[in-house]
């Protein structure tokens, strides 16, 4: 992917771009690898490319729970660069991924001062309010049922791409809720499962009656 298709560089010149190239690397991580842990300190701008990333927080037990999951092409992370402060969270691969890793104080010096780069970070600051805001809402308010199938609605293809348990923990519940929840909504007719395991929405609107 060339950096003019990203949203956040699309606005910048040739030049510019050039620059942002000479401090970047791919990084390519499979299911499970770690982008960053909670506490470290950031040193560099990650932008999702391919696959999907999802940020959690553990606990004093070593419980694992889960903030939210990004796809591509989006920032991850950010403000914790422009606040320097270490991340607040571990951000881990759900499955093959790409991300792009810019020396954010490089970038500082080089590209920050562009007006119309600093306007698509206030936008991507602005996403992680919205997604806060949602985290909240989905654990404070949302059932177990109901996170299932907002689940189902929103990243339907995660389904057949993890096991049972790593869907769980997705939504900080257990494989065996899960799975009785996956069986309702089939008895329901919401969701047909096929002899290989694939996942299709039969009655979204039924779906989406649980959680909005």
């Amino acid at each position: 992917m060339h950096l003019k298709e990203i949203a956040l560089f699309n606005s910048l010149s040739e030049e510019n771009i050039k620059k942002i190239e000479d401090i970047s690397s791919l990084v390519k991580l499979n299911a499970n690898d770690i982008l960053f842990y909670e506490g470290d300190r950031p040193k560099y701008l990650h932008i999702i490319l391919e696959g999907v990333i999802k940020l959690y927080k553990t606990d004093a037990k070593g419980h694992q729970l889960f903030l939210y999951q990004f796809t591509p092409v989006s920032l991850i992370g950010e403000l914790a660069n422009f606040e320097n402060f270490p991340f607040p969270a571990t951000a881990e691969a759900v499955i093959a991924s790409k991300v792009l890793k810019v020396d954010y104080k490089k970038l500082s010096v080089k590209i920050l001062k562009d007006s119309n780069f600093s306007m698509e970070i206030i936008k991507s600051i602005s996403k992680k309010a919205k997604i806060l805001q949602n985290v909240i809402h989905q654990e404070m308010i949302l059932t177990t049922e109901a996170k299932i199938a907002k689940l189902l609605v929103e990243h339907g293809e995660l389904f057949s791409q993890l096991k049972n348990g790593q869907i769980a923990a997705l939504i900080n519940t257990t494989p065996e809720t899960l799975s009785r929840t996956i069986t309702k909504f089939k008895k329901s007719n919401y969701i047909l499962v096929d002899k290989g395991h694939q996942m299709k929405i039969l009655d979204i609107e039924a779906l989406k009656s649980l959680y909005q």
